[in-house]
């Protein structure tokens, strides 16, 4: 693919955060929201969410079993899943969404472990659009 349908602008926020003109959002959760939601929760990219396996692990444990979860699948497989939502939605920007609020202090969350895991293996920045503390999310190996 070339041109315009290879862009890709993505993003990361949590489900109650998200707006509409931040672009298209995108479930990455094993469940969806049992809350009501102000806007359409139309697509989701299963393969983003982390595993039940390990997903009350310890972040340092948690963080490794999912990024090699993401090796797995690697970027160009990640991609095209992605480019598919983008080129339904002509939109190239992409908000990634989970439930965890960032701003509280020690809170940590897959969606910035993406994030660092995408920045990693393709040199692109996923921006969080919430607020954040001060924890570099992520980055444990």
């Amino acid at each position: 693919m070339e041109g315009k349908s290879c862009v890709l602008t993505l993003f990361t926020n949590r489900y109650q955060a998200y707006q509409p003109p931040q672009g298209v959002p995108v479930r990455i959760t094993l469940g969806a929201p049992r809350f009501k939601l102000p806007y359409s929760l139309t697509h989701a990219v299963r393969e983003l969410a982390p595993r039940r396996e390990y997903l009350s692990r310890p972040e340092p444990e948690f963080i490794k079993a999912y990024r090699a979860d993401l090796d797995r699948l690697g970027p160009a497989r990640i991609a095209e899943r992605l480019r598919e939502i983008t080129e339904a939605e002509n939109d190239h920007r992409l908000v990634l969404l989970c439930f965890e609020d960032l701003s509280k202090p020690a809170l940590w969350c897959h969606r910035r472990t993406f994030a660092s895991w995408w920045k990693d293996a393709t040199g692109d920045e996923v921006r969080e659009l919430s607020p954040m503390a001060d924890y570099k999310q992520g980055t444990l190996m």
